[in-house]
Order: C-alpha cells, then sequence, then structure tokens
C-alpha cells in the first residue's frame, strides 16, 4: 500500500479523508471516543503538510447526523460541520477552506448511493478534493462507494492508522512468535469457523469464550440449558479432537434469578450460559503467562447481562504478561476503553468484522482497492 507519507507536497490539496466515525450516541452525546482519537494522528499530519482535509465518514444504518461526532471531534481538532455531503453546501464550504482546515460532511448512508456502491455518487465525491486516504480499516470489508469506488476514481493512499492495523494484524500469520496463544469469543458462529480453522493450525493453543463455547458444549454432547446456540450443525466433533483447542471447564449461569459459578458437566436445562467460569480463567493464566503472541477476538461472556468478569480478568492478565498483545473486536474494545486500558496492550484494533475479515483472508476489499 501507498502510504500519505510517501506524498511529496500536500500543500494546498484538498485530501478525501475516509474515517470511520460510526461511534455510540446516547442522547446526542459520543459515549465512546476510541475510533475518533484514533484518527487524529492522520488527520494532524494532514494538516501539518498544509492540506485541506474533507472528513467522510457514515454513521449507523443511514437517517442520522453526524452532528454530534464533529462535537466530540472539536474537543481535539477545530472542525467544521457541513449537514450536506455532495450538494452545493458541501462544494461551497470546500471551496471555502483554507490550508491547515478540517471539515466534516455528513453521513455518506444518508445517500443511497453510498451502499449502493454507486459510480455516480463516488464520482461527485472525488470532485470535492484532489486525493483519497483511506483510514476507516474497520469498514474496508465493504464494498461501499467510498471505500472501493473513490481509489479507482482518484490517487489513493493509506492513512497511518491503517497501515499500523495491517502491520500488526499480520503478526497472526507472517512470522510469527511462539507460544501463540489466540482467544476467540463472541457470537455470530458462522463468521468465526473460518478462523478457528485456520488458527488451529497456525497457533499453538485455541481458546474458545462467548456463545461459541454454547455450540462447543453442545457438540460434546453436554446439557447447555436456555443458552444462545447456532441453529446450523457446523459439525464441531471434529474440532474436538484437536489438541490446541481449550475449552472452559466451568462456566457462569443465570437460573431462578441469581448468578452461579458451574461446572459444564453439571448444567440442566433451566440454566443460560453467560460467561467463563472462574476455574478456567485460572486455568489459562500459566499458557497467557508463558504466551509470546496473545491475539483475541470477542468478548467472553454476555457483558451487558453481568458477564463480563471474566473478560476483564483475562484483560488484566494478557496487558501483565510479557506477549505481544493483539486485541479486536468492537464489543472486546468497548470493554477496553470502559477500563480506560487502551495503553496496556500492543495494539487494539478498531475493527470488528474487518478483524474477522482481515485474519482469515490476510487482506480486504478496501486494502486491495488501493494498489
Amino acid at each position: 500500500m501507498r502510504n500519505i507519507k510517501l506524498i511529496k507536497n500536500l500543500k494546498g490539496l484538498t485530501v478525501l479523508l475516509r474515517v470511520d466515525f460510526n461511534v455510540p450516541i446516547v442522547d446526542g452525546k459520543v459515549e465512546d471516543d476510541f475510533r475518533i482519537v484514533k484518527t487524529l494522528p492522520t488527520i494532524k499530519f494532514l494538516q501539518k503538510k498544509g492540506a485541506k482535509v474533507v472528513l467522510i465518514a457514515h454513521l449507523g444504518k443511514g437517517g442520522e447526523s453526524l452532528a454530534p461526532v464533529a462535537k466530540a471531534l472539536n474537543k481535539f481538532i477545530k472542525t467544521k460541520f457541513v449537514p450536506d455531503i455532495i450538494g452545493v453546501e458541501a462544494q461551497n464550504a470546500v471551496k471555502e477552506m483554507k490550508n491547515g482546515e478540517v471539515l466534516l460532511l455528513e453521513n455518506l448512508r444518508n445517500d443511497a448511493g453510498e451502499e449502493e456502491n454507486s459510480k455516480l455518487f463516488a464520482m461527485n465525491l472525488a470532485r470535492l478534493a484532489d486525493i483519497y486516504v483511506n483510514e476507516a480499516f474497520s469498514v474496508s470489508h465493504r464494498k461501499d462507494a467510498s471505500i472501493v469506488l473513490l481509489p479507482e476514481l482518484m490517487p489513493a493512499y493509506a492513512g497511518l492508522q491503517l497501515e499500523e492495523e495491517v502491520k500488526n494484524l499480520s503478526h497472526a500469520f507472517n512470522k510469527t512468535l511462539h507460544p501463540f496463544l489466540f482467544i476467540l469469543a463472541g457470537a455470530k458462529f458462522s463468521t468465526k469457523i473460518p478462523l478457528i480453522k485456520k488458527y488451529l493450525k497456525l497457533a499453538d493453543h485455541v481458546f474458545i469464550g462467548g456463545a461459541l463455547l454454547n455450540d462447543f458444549l453442545k457438540a460434546e454432547g453436554l446439557n447447555v440449558g436456555k443458552s444462545l446456540v447456532d441453529d446450523e450443525n457446523y459439525h464441531l466433533e471434529k474440532f474436538l479432537k484437536n489438541k490446541k483447542l481449550i475449552l472452559p471447564t466451568d462456566v457462569v449461569v443465570y437460573a431462578d434469578g441469581k448468578l452461579e459459578n458451574k461446572k459444564v458437566n453439571h448444567l440442566d436445562k433451566k440454566d443460560n450460559i453467560l460467561d467463563v467460569g472462574s476455574e478456567s480463567v485460572e486455568n489459562l493464566a500459566p499458557i497467557i503467562k508463558k504466551s509470546k503472541l496473545i491475539i483475541w477476538n470477542g468478548p467472553l461472556g454476555k457483558y451487558e447481562d453481568g458477564g463480563g468478569i471474566a473478560t476483564e480478568k483475562v484483560l488484566k492478565l494478557v496487558a501483565s504478561s510479557k506477549a505481544k498483545s493483539i486485541i479486536g473486536g468492537g464489543d472486546t474494545v468497548s470493554i477496553i476503553s470502559e477500563m480506560k486500558m487502551e495503553d496496556k496492550f500492543t495494539f487494539v484494533s478498531t475493527g470488528g468484522g474487518a478483524t474477522l475479515d482481515f485474519l482469515v483472508d490476510g487482506t480486504l476489499v478496501g486494502i486491495k482497492a488501493l494498489g
């Protein structure tokens, strides 16, 4: 990938910077600014070089405004918000920009052309600027107009954070350190099967948590009660024989109005698994201590329902280890932000689905588009 540091002279150029500001907003305020903060080095680099920075991003499924995001961004960098995308108001605002200024356009998904991957929409966006920079790793697995078409229409470069994402996540399959522990949790089993297959070959240990665990326990013939399981049969029996696979020996369940720690072979029909148990965390601790590389995707329990203790304990164990630690997955990153532990790991990915896809395929459509 060509990165922005290769551009010899940015002064006076207008840069269309695709960022991911799809952040949680509650009562008109940004609740977690992790993704916003991660874009700052690239924005400041472009400012310092005298570029005019036009930020484009999406929020939700469309229909929402990026105005609260602009307010949050202004805490770090002076930014003008324009409630327009490709219309006359946006065009005039861009024309009036001075070197070093930053402008945020309205939610890309408020125009159907973004998700429809419309060439016309992309062409209208491209007319606003001289060069395109992708700083939205977490959206780079989507075939949206601002991700895959803009690089075809104008000189395209990778942002500083995008480059860091690729470099760090590539440790999973390129010059990998051993012992290598891969922690995989969360739900959406269909998206995780390729990861399980791949990392049972590449890693020394693969620890399973979250709702994924329920399916494995069911495949072992154990009772999982009311716990969330996938309707699809993934024939997990073939994985159960692999000695690299580590399944928790106990779990935290909710039944009769209370939380209880139980052995996985002692569950009954009224139990609902919410978290990995305390014994399993203790069993994982020495493996974490010996590991030289730890890659983790997805929370170990249902955090919002009281199943967050194991995730917090294991995060602290990983943070205190000497291993190179790479953490991804939107929900896991939210927990890290809440615990104010962003700087305790080697790298925290901004991606959710994009991180999963990259770990499986080694690239993303948005990265390929950069050439």
